[in-house]
C-alpha cells in the first residue's frame, strides 16, 4: 500500500529522547503488556469454563476482555520495540492498520461497557423482568450490535485517512499512527476531514459516556429502595464498572473532543485508553467481585489439582 504523494513511512517521535526514560518505559509496559495479557485471559478462560458464562453481565465481561487483549495488541507490542530503537519508523500500509484497528476495536470495546451498564441497569431497576429482556440471544444481538457499530466507526476513519495526501514530513509527533497527527503533516486543507473526524469520534464518545452517566445515576436512584446488602453489592458491581468508564472515556473525550490538532500531553492521555486502562479492567472486575473470584479459585484449581484432589480440599 502506498500513500497518496511520495510518502512510504513514517517515523514515530515515541514518548520521550531520553534513553533512560525510555529503558524504563520498555521494562514498564513490557510488564504491562504480559500482566494484561495474563490478566485477561485468567478471565476469559475462568468465564468460559464456569456457570459465569450463561450469566449475561459475564458473558459481556468475557467480550470486554478478548476486545482488550485485540485492542491494546494493535499499539502496545509496536510501542515496546519501538523503545528499544533510536529510529522509530512504521510503514504506510501498517499505519494505515494501526488506525483501523485501534478505532475498531475501542469502539467495540465501548458499546460493550454500554451494553454492561445496560445490564446493570435491567438487573436493578426491572429484577422481574430481567430474564427476558436479558436473554441469551438478546446478549447476542447486543454483542453483533456492537461489532457492527465498531465496524461503521472505524471504516469511515480509514476511508478519510487514506484519502490524505502526503508528500512533503514524514515525522508524527505520537507513538502511534492516529488521525490527528496525521492531518497536521498532509499536504492538503484538512479542516472538514477534521471536523468530520471530530464528529465521528469525540461527539460519539462524549454522547455515549453522557448516556452512561444518566443510566448509573438512575441506578443509584432506584437502589435507596434496596436493602442494605442489596445496596452493597450492586454498589461493588456499579462501581468497578463506572471505574472502567471513567477511565476510558474522560482521556478519549480529551483526545477527539477538540479542534483537530495536536498537543504534548495527547501521548500521556493515549497512554490511559490504550493501554491503563485495558490494564486495570481484570484487577478492578475481580478483586471487587467475590463471585468472579470464587469462580476463578475453581476452574484453576480444578486445572492444577484436578477434579479429585479439588472434592478433597471441600
Amino acid at each position: 500500500m502506498r500513500a497518496q504523494g511520495n510518502v512510504t513511512e513514517f517515523i514515530l517521535f515515541g514518548l520521550s529522547y531520553d534513553q533512560n526514560i525510555q529503558i524504563f518505559c520498555f521494562i514498564f509496559f513490557l510488564f504491562c503488556y504480559i500482566s494484561l495479557l495474563v490478566g485477561n485471559l485468567l478471565i476469559l478462560i475462568s468465564i468460559c469454563s464456569s456457570h459465569l458464562f450463561h450469566q449475561p453481565m459475564y458473558y459481556f465481561l468475557s467480550h470486554l476482555s478478548t476486545m482488550d487483549i485485540y485492542y491494546t495488541s494493535s499499539v502496545t507490542p509496536k510501542l515496546i520495540g519501538d523503545l528499544l530503537t533510536e529510529r522509530k519508523t512504521i510503514s504506510y500500509g501498517y499505519c494505515m492498520f494501526q488506525i483501523f484497528s485501534v478505532h475498531f476495536f475501542g469502539s467495540i470495546e465501548v458499546f460493550i461497557l454500554t451494553a454492561m451498564a445496560f445490564d446493570r441497569y435491567v438487573a436493578i431497576c426491572k429484577p422481574l423482568h430481567y430474564m427476558v429482556i436479558m436473554s441469551r440471544k438478546k446478549c447476542n444481538l447486543l454483542v453483533l450490535a456492537a461489532w457492527a457499530g465498531g465496524a461503521a466507526h472505524s471504516f469511515p476513519q480509514l476511508s478519510m485517512t487514506l484519502r490524505l495526501p502526503f508528500c512533503g514530513p514524514n515525522e508524527i509527533d505520537h507513538y502511534f499512527c492516529d488521525i490527528f497527527p496525521l492531518l497536521k503533516i498532509a499536504c492538503t486543507d484538512t479542516y472538514t476531514t477534521g471536523l468530520l473526524v471530530v464528529t465521528n469520534s469525540g461527539i460519539i464518545v462524549l454522547v455515549i459516556f453522557i448516556i452512561l452517566f444518566v443510566s448509573y445515576a438512575i441506578i443509584l436512584w432506584t437502589l435507596r429502595t434496596h436493602s442494605a446488602e442489596g445496596r452493597r453489592k450492586a454498589l461493588s458491581t456499579c462501581g468497578s464498572h463506572f471505574t472502567v468508564v471513567v477511565l476510558f472515556f474522560i482521556p478519549a473525550i480529551f483526545s477527539y473532543l477538540r479542534p483537530p490538532t495536536t498537543y504534548t500531553e495527547d501521548k500521556v492521555f493515549a497512554l490511559f485508553y490504550t493501554i491503563i486502562a485495558p490494564l486495570l479492567n481484570p484487577i478492578i472486575y475481580t478483586l471487587r467481585n467475590t463471585e468472579m473470584k470464587n469462580a476463578m479459585r475453581k476452574v484453576w484449581c480444578q486445572m492444577i489439582w484436578g477434579k479429585g484432589n479439588l472434592n478433597e480440599l471441600h
